[in-house]
């Protein structure tokens, strides 16, 4: 078998979910015996300048995966931004807008030449995520050879009618989880495709001690935490909003918010004390402070899968999510594990839950942390991929 995982960009350490997902996958596959390649543009990561190459084209190889990469297609930035304005805005665009979004896009004019030119040397190609022009355009290219781990998001590009139009001539789609499976055909005909809930891989081989971190970084008050990228897409200020009014109403409380990860985040003078911003850590102090904290809260709606929610229940704590999100709603309600609110007098009540009962705190950790043994270990997904791509060739062959 040998399958080509098309992207943007691909990188060893650059950040992002679905690229951290790509790495796993593809590291793990062709551990397992599998001829893997990443096909990519030239481009460093997604905060870069699409329209210049980073990396030079060709083959090289990196973290034992050979990667191959073209040159990006200059684009109209100025025009793609008028347009992605308005998508962010959940403003309706016109089908005209539509095809100029995409052809604007990031993408690469020579990957899919070759995508074309050697598609019979490949078993199938694999595009993660949905949205980009490497997607859209390899997609339409090699159709028959396609499948799709579109990373879904209940947003406003995915309703777009120009991925409705190629999405349903794919040969398989991948999700992480029902909810995921379950909007994409509320949103797509894929009727023809063979569709299939895998999950993600997480590792599980490491430690955590939640008194190591008390002492380390000096928290003895309880906290919630929060892990990832502080940006507003990630609904962070939502979770400040929600921690300053708790601090507000239960004036006694010591409770803290501590954060982790890239970016900057503005906190209100009033609880400037209460939150600590630790910035970027090493994963051992994130899967120590995930041990040591009262609740990790993921705030986000817009989520495939949420690796951070996998760690906190592998350092056996529960979580506590948004209940709009229909993919970490969904793993709450799966693994019994994490509670989820819709507003802040929901928010405030599985905080005073997890607060007053730490005994059945405790035991929905230690269930989480069998959730996750039991669904996403590395052997569990990589076995189940196998035998899907596995599938998906075999029924390509017989049409």
């Amino acid at each position: 078998m040998r399958l080509g995982f098309v992207t943007p960009w691909y990188g060893d350490k650059i950040p992002g979910g679905a690229e951290m997902e790509l790495r796993g996958i593809a590291k793990h596959l062709k551990a397992s015996g599998i001829d893997v390649e990443i096909i990519c543009t030239c481009i460093d990561k997604f905060t870069s300048d699409w329209n210049k190459d980073f990396h030079k084209p060709g083959l090289t190889e990196e973290g034992g995966l050979p990667v191959r990469r073209f040159k990006v297609r200059k684009r109209d930035t100025k025009g793609f931004d008028a347009i992605n304005l308005k998508l962010m805005q959940n403003e309706k665009v016109t089908a005209e807008e539509e095809k100029y979004f995409i052809s604007e896009m990031v993408n690469s004019t020579d990957l899919c030449d070759y995508l074309k030119d050697h598609k019979d040397e490949y078993d199938l190609f694999v595009f993660i995520p949905y949205m980009f022009g490497t997607t859209y355009h390899g997609i339409k290219a090699v159709p028959e050879k396609s499948v799709l781990i579109p990373c879904l998001h209940d947003e406003s590009y995915a309703y777009m009618d120009i991925y409705k139009e190629v999405f349903k001539d794919l040969a398989g789609m991948i999700y992480h989880a029902n909810n995921e499976y379950e909007l994409a055909n509320r949103i797509y005909d894929l009727s023809k495709v063979d569709q299939a809930v895998l999950g993600e891989g997480v590792d599980t081989e490491f430690t955590y001690d939640a008194e190591r971190f008390r002492r380390e970084q000096k928290i003895e008050d309880p906290f919630i935490l929060y892990a990832g990228r502080k940006d507003a897409g990630k609904n962070i200020y939502l979770l400040i909003d929600y921690f300053r009014e708790y601090r507000k109403r239960h004036e006694d409380s010591k409770l803290k918010l501590v954060l982790i990860g890239g970016g900057e985040v503005k906190i209100p003078n009033d609880i400037r004390n209460e939150v600590i911003d630790l910035g970027f850590v090493d994963p051992q102090v994130k899967y120590d402070a995930c041990a040591a904290a009262l609740t990790l809260c993921q705030p986000s709606i817009h989520e495939s899968f949420s690796l951070v929610l996998m760690e906190s229940w592998l350092c056996e704590r529960p979580a506590l999510v948004h209940a709009d999100c229909d993919v970490t709603r969904g793993f709450a309600q799966q693994s019994n594990s994490a509670l989820y609110f819709k507003d802040y007098y929901e928010f405030e009540g599985c905080i005073d839950f997890y607060t007053k009962n730490e005994e059945t705190a405790e035991k929905m950790g230690k269930t989480g942390r069998q959730f996750v043994l039991d669904n996403f270990t590395w052997d569990v997904i990589v076995r189940k991929y196998t035998e899907y791509f596995e599938r998906v060739i075999k029924e390509s062959k017989e049409k």
